[in-house]
């Protein structure tokens, strides 16, 4: 819930630890000084702000802030003076500097997608602890060799970008799980081959919005001339947090049929206002989502529901389709990029669609490095398992069985990506569940 400038000034919010301002403003409040000593999380997105006061490095309690659709030009170098701070947000400003050593020590979420930074500082490979880094929508042509010292870093989002080179240590990091490139130079040119067929938006009369995500809006919709109802996805066009709607729509097309894919009947020509769009099936109501996109205390975790409770035969089947259909994506040389229980629907008898290609990038499944592409998403896969197995009781599983399944978390989990299993091979493993 967003603060008013007039609470602010009055003294209301003395001793607060969170402050949100969305009020037009330009400058700093000095107020927010007295707030020096509580406050840990501050939020002035949809301001017009363009830099920051150096005494904000007297908040030794702040650790998150966001700064989207503002105005700044540079990112404040201020900011590495302020000692708790770890989530850092400036998406959809104009930065096109980032300094050497402007970054917090204990700095462990970094978004600065869409935006128009040409060059990253060597430094950042000192972001030991970073976790999670969104910078999808700029005009980086290179990333720092520096950046594979950040160890713990496992999502990445460069799509969007001018990358020449998608540099090989990405994918040797030891806990890269998700990461979305699509959209370089440096990514494979993929030539989609598709007779899938096209209709006329005057076809459709579109019922009830099902569901808005980054990339654009479904709607279950009437298909006049079939009499059948549909789901619609029209894309919104803009470049999203995850990379570009049309690598979503082009993925989405080229990843084939499998049960535990949503089927694609065909596209949409003639919008109105000129957007691309899928037309798929429609799914049975009694589809879930498996679980919650992280929060900002799991960073990159999903959430579930406190009641949720799963058992081992749904386990096993959740984690059969899921090995099979990223098997596929695979052999078709396409990483999804963002393999979360959120991107997944499962009904009561534990059948599940993995849906959301807005962060999936095509690649050479022939290069030396098709292998470590896709044992990066095994260490996904390998987090989704564990989430899942974590939410079934302890006495309702033989603790051979979930030994069973934590050696093959663990070694989804190798630091030695190349050691890990491929899914294939995983597919078989769990023959033996």
């Amino acid at each position: 819930m967003a603060h008013t400038l007039e609470a602010l000034k009055s003294g209301q919010l003395k001793g607060s630890k969170t402050l949100k301002l969305a009020c037009g403003l330009k400058t700093f409040p000095e107020e927010i000084l007295e707030l020096a000593d509580t406050l840990e999380v501050l939020d002035l997105s949809d301001n017009q702000l363009a830099s920051i006061p150096e005494w904000i490095s007297q908040f030794k309690k702040l650790k998150i802030i966001f700064f989207a659709r503002n105005a700044f030009t540079e990112f404040p170098i201020v900011l590495a003076k302020c000692p708790e701070l770890n989530m850092i947000g400036f998406k959809t400003n104009q930065i096109q500097t980032v300094a050497e050593h402007g970054f917090p020590p204990k700095l462990n979420w970094l978004i600065l997608t869409d935006n128009k930074i040409e060059k990253l500082p060597k430094s950042i490979g000192d972001c030991t602890l970073l976790q999670k880094c969104a910078l999808a929508g700029n005009r980086i042509e290179a990333l720092p060799r520096e950046m594979s010292n950040c160890k713990n870093l496992e999502l990445l989002r460069i799509s969007a970008n001018r990358l020449k080179v998608i540099p090989q240590w990405l994918f040797e990091l030891p806990k890269l799980s998700w990461i979305a490139f699509s959209g370089n130079p440096g990514t494979y040119q993929f030539q989609l081959d598709t007779n899938l067929e096209s209709f006329h938006w005057s076809d459709f009369t579109i019922k009830e919005l099902l569901g808005e995500g980054a990339s654009g809006y479904i709607s279950k919709a009437l298909w006049t001339s079939k009499e059948q109802e549909v789901a619609i996805k029209v894309f919104k066009g803009d470049v999203t947090s995850d990379g570009l709607p049309e690598d979503e729509m082009n993925v989405s097309i080229a990843a084939g049929a499998h049960e535990s894919l949503i089927e694609v009947l065909g596209q949409i020509e003639s919008h109105p206002e000129e957007k691309s769009g899928l037309i798929m099936k429609l799914i049975s109501a009694d589809f879930i989502n498996l679980g919650y996109p992280p929060s900002m205390q799991s960073c990159t975790r999903d959430v579930f529901d406190a009641q949720s409770v799963f058992t081992e035969v749904e386990l096993l089947k959740i984690a059969k389709s899921m090995a099979s259909v990223c098997d596929q994506l695979h052999a078709k040389g396409i990483n999804h990029g963002d393999f979360y229980a959120h991107n997944i629907l499962v009904n009561p008898n534990a059948d599940c669609l993995l849906g959301d290609f807005g962060a999936a990038t095509f690649y050479d499944k022939n290069s030396i490095w098709s292998d470590y592409i896709q044992r990066v998403e095994v260490r996904a896969y390998g987090c989704l398992i564990e989430d899942i197995l974590s939410l079934i009781p302890d006495n309702s599983i033989k603790s051979s069985t979930r030994q069973a399944w934590e050696i093959l978390i663990s070694d989804c989990f190798n630091p030695n990506v190349k050691s890990r299993p491929s899914f294939s091979e995983i597919i078989m493993r769990l023959g033996d569940l």
